[in-house]
Formats: structure tokens, sequence, C-alpha cells
């Protein structure tokens, strides 16, 4: 009987995934033949048939979808094994994966990177930057270590903690917000151009279920998918955005004007696996997590 190997589980993967072997073979960077002898010698070595290979695309038999799940499973153990052993408890080394979504990026990433670098410079940093939805299925999957991303209903398996309570207002520039009552009523809004973030964003969708639900429909002028590019264009023209107040705190030039009735507030949380191994440079990171939002003086949990 053969020798069962990693590689063995990889190519495995890589067929289900890919559906075809061709395409497969082309990620592992081995010949077609190649891959198809080392995936039959799996399933003689288990005595199963694993793929189902008579159709237009490989799919996986019941056996295999069964074998594929504890694959992945082990593989991604591994991986946090492997972790594990190279994490140095001094934090002269070590490397941290971070998904955030993309409003986070604005406000709290750049203050967060520039922590880690003061206290611990041999820390590496792997950001992405994506919807909420994919930082959970990836910090199950064993891609990610830590996300920061909104409360609400998670995942099963994903634990969150809070961080602070985020705050939105109408942001305008400096000069502009001078002009404008402090609150400003929300049926105001229809007198204002406003450039807002594009419908793919769940701030977004948070803004416009309060303009529908107080029955305003100010004039959107521009969307925009950055918030880097709505500070740009709010401080340079007469337009307002909706934003969160934080994004204004390294702004000099834009401010933050309350709406009345204000916007719903969103609870921050950071998230991980729920019983995923922690290294010295998560629980590094979630605590200077913390210590930043204290400092910052971002408004507790609700």
């Amino acid at each position: 009987m053969a020798t069962l190997e990693l590689r063995h589980l990889r190519y495995l993967l890589a067929v289900a995934e890919h559906g075809t072997f061709t395409r497969a073979a082309e990620e592992l960077h081995i010949s077609q033949p190649t891959l198809s002898q080392q995936v039959k010698q799996l399933e003689r070595t288990l005595g199963v048939q694993l793929l189902d290979r008579t159709g237009r695309t490989v799919r996986l038999t019941d056996a295999g979808a069964v074998y594929a799940d504890h694959a992945r499973r082990a593989l991604r153990d591994l991986a946090a094994a492997e972790r594990a052993v190279h994490d140095v408890q001094d934090l002269s080394r070590g490397h941290l994966r971070l998904g955030l979504t993309p409003t986070f990026t604005a406000y709290l990433l750049g203050p967060l990177t520039a922590e880690l670098h003061t206290r611990h410079p041999g820390i590496t940093l792997t950001v992405r930057e994506t919807s909420q939805d994919r930082i959970e299925a990836a910090l199950l999957a064993g891609d990610l270590d830590l996300g920061i991303a909104f409360g609400g209903p998670h995942l099963p398996g994903v634990a969150a903690t809070t961080l602070f309570t985020e705050t939105l207002s109408l942001v305008t520039g400096t000069a502009r917000a001078r002009e404008l009552p402090d609150p400003l009523p929300v049926h105001s809004l229809q007198d204002e151009q406003l450039a807002l973030l594009s419908a793919d964003f769940a701030t977004r969708g948070h803004i416009d279920a309060y303009l529908a639900r107080h029955r305003t429909a100010p004039r959107t002028t521009i969307e925009a998918n950055s918030v880097q590019a709505l500070t740009e264009i709010v401080r340079r023209t007469p337009l307002a955005t909706v934003l969160p107040d934080a994004v204004t705190h390294d702004h000099p030039h834009l401010t933050p004007v309350p709406l009345d009735p204000p916007l719903p507030t969103r609870t921050v949380t950071l998230l991980h696996r729920e019983g995923a191994y922690a290294s010295a440079a998560a629980r590094a990171f979630t605590r200077l997590t913390h210590d930043l939002v204290r400092a910052r003086g971002y408004a507790p949990p609700e």
C-alpha cells in the first residue's frame, strides 16, 4: 500500500477547487498526468473513489466531500502548528494576518500599524481589506488571525470582542460646517449635495436605510468606492458626505456635523476563530488595539 503524504491532500483539494485536472496542475506547477496519477494513488490507498470524472467538470463524490472536509481541517491545523512552533514569545519576530472592512482603513489602520511598529518592530503584518462575511470565512479557514468589523450575528465559530461604538455624522469642510446648525435636522439634507460611498459598502446601506426611514432624499452628486477619495472631494468642494466621526480626527480641514435624529451607532469588534491558537503577535496586537482605542477617546461600547 502506498504511503499517504501531505501532497496527496493538497492535490485532491486543488482538483476539487478548480474542477479540472488541467487547471489544478497549472496552479500546483506539476504535469497533468502526474497529478492524475497521484490522486488515483490516494484513492487506491483509501480504497474508495474520491472524484467523479464522468461529467464536464471533475466533482467530489460523497466520500470525497467528507474526506476533503477533513483534509482541509488537517492542513489548517498543521499550518497553525507551524506558526506555533515558530512563534517567538519575546516578539523579536512574528507575523500577523489582519482583515478589516473598508472604512477602518481610513482612520484605524494607520494608527494601529504605527503603534505596532513602535512597540514591536520585528512583527510583520499582512492586511486584507474585504467584506465582513469574507473576513469571517477566512478566520474559520485559518487564513486570517484577527479581523476588525462590526457587531451583530457572526458565523458559528467566530468570536467577537467589542472595541468601541462608531458614530456617523455629516462630514464637511471646516468652513462649510460653520454655516450649518449643530445638530443639523435630517430634512435639511434635502438642500445638500452629497458625495457618498458606493452601494457595495455596508456603510452606504446603513446611510440609505437611515435616509429612507426619515423620508429624506438628498442629491447624491458623487459616488466613490474609497473613503480617501471622499475626504479629498469634501475637503476641496462645498459637497458633504456621511462618514464615521473618527475619520475627521486626522483631517483638520474636515468637521463632523451631528444629525438630528442621529444616525444609529455601530459596535466595532475584534474577531477571531473560537479555539484557534493565538500567537504572541496576535495577543500583542489585541492588547495594543484596546490601548489605542482608549487613548484616542473612541466611545466605549454601549
